[in-house]
């Protein structure tokens, strides 16, 4: 009952604030007229003093005095126009804020809101946390400050905050967590990729130490070699890169959820990507791999570029292809045609909106590509 006696306490103060400028306006005009005409019969005193002090002339007095009536009947003569006319009040925009706002208002709370929910303020969201990762982090951050040395807390921490895109928070998080447990593929794969997503996607000479760390402990680890040859196809060193890529096609099985952009990045270092499927959009088929064997480095990029667009058209007619989407943004990057890449990305985050784990893959990939994401949302 306190609740719906507060509602209608606040409902009628609005609706006073609203309506007090509306009800106060034709008495704030009278006002300011009457204001006017003071002002105009003070300066013709104040005239009739400098007259008689000898600090005027006559003639000046009187063409003042004759400037000073002439703004003094117009003021009259706006005060005996507007009397005849009744006082018009907004009757209509009356009505709606004291009627239709506060019911608008009660129809809108009703239908979203939800008044039987019993308050639950931060400790008790914080004891049952659910779903909510705002809370869950603002949990661990709170358990953290108490126990800075608890590193399955960081551990815990760190993939949370790549996710939300605190990449920053992410990398200390990583850290603490490999000083306090000690490294693990896990751990060090995570580091590596904040410190690409600081950089923009670059592998930077500390990230690569990080994934040759991490090859020491796994050395079939996919994504440590995925990022090692990503690093020297970004060195300028296509042979090296292909290479590293075939390898690890090679290694990967056969429905292996990389294999696709790895078969690309062979593709675009002047390769034939071994185990394509011909069906899937943008992928070459086995003619195409023949006759770029046999092409210098010139045609087979224009061979590479007319497969890009080709994917582009058939993603265009059916957008429902995340991993269309992935290669499309990727190969425009790799073809230093941002421009596109950035196009590709928004229609790929029209058809997979960032909420979902797919568009979050496109994002980061962005990211890693040094591709902007500020327009792309929009």
């Amino acid at each position: 009952m306190l609740f719906w006696i507060l509602v209608a306490a606040l409902t009628a103060a609005l609706a006073v604030i609203l309506l007090y400028p509306l009800l106060r306006g034709a008495k704030a005009a009278d006002n300011i007229r009457a204001g006017e005409t003071a002002v105009y019969r003070d300066q013709l005193r104040e005239l009739d003093r400098d007259l008689d002090g000898g600090l005027i002339t006559p003639e000046e007095a009187d063409y003042a005095r004759a400037e000073i009536g002439r703004r003094l009947i117009a003021v009259s003569a706006d005060e005996t126009a507007e009397t005849p006319k009744p006082a018009r009040h907004h009757r209509f925009t009356e009505a709606f804020v004291l009627l239709l706002l506060p019911v608008l208002g009660l129809c809108l709370y009703l239908t979203t809101g939800r008044p039987d929910l019993p308050s639950q303020p931060l400790e008790a969201r914080l004891e049952n946390p659910g779903n909510d990762v705002a809370v869950l982090i603002t949990k661990a951050e709170r358990h953290l400050a108490e126990k800075p040395d608890d590193g399955k807390g960081w551990d815990v921490l760190a993939p949370i905050y790549f996710r939300t895109m605190r990449v920053n928070d992410a990398q200390v998080a990583y850290r603490n967590a490999i000083r306090l447990l000690g490294p693990s593929p896990v751990r060090l794969d995570g580091l590596a990729e904040t410190l690409m997503a600081v950089s923009d996607g670059v592998v930077t000479e500390e990230a690569r130490l990080v994934l040759e760390q991490s090859l020491t402990l796994e050395p079939d680890n996919p994504r440590a070699r995925f990022y090692i040859a990503l690093s020297m196809e970004q060195a300028g060193r296509p042979d090296e890169a292909r290479q590293a890529f075939e390898a690890l096609a090679k290694q990967s099985p056969a429905d292996a959820p990389w294999l696709p952009l790895v078969n690309q990045h062979i593709a675009m270092n002047g390769g034939a990507p071994a185990g394509a499927d011909p069906v899937a959009p943008g992928n070459p088929t086995q003619q195409d791999v023949t006759a770029a064997e046999t092409m210098n480095a010139g045609d087979r990029q224009q061979m590479i570029r007319g497969m890009v667009e080709s994917l582009d058209a058939k993603l265009s007619e059916d957008p429902n292809n995340f991993e269309g989407w992935m290669r499309l943004v990727r190969s425009y990057a790799v073809l230093n045609d941002k421009d596109r890449a950035a196009g590709a990305l928004k229609r790929g985050l029209a058809a997979f909106p960032p909420p979902g784990e797919q568009g979050r893959q496109l994002l980061a990939l962005a990211r890693e590509l040094g591709i902007a994401t500020e327009g792309a949302m929009q």
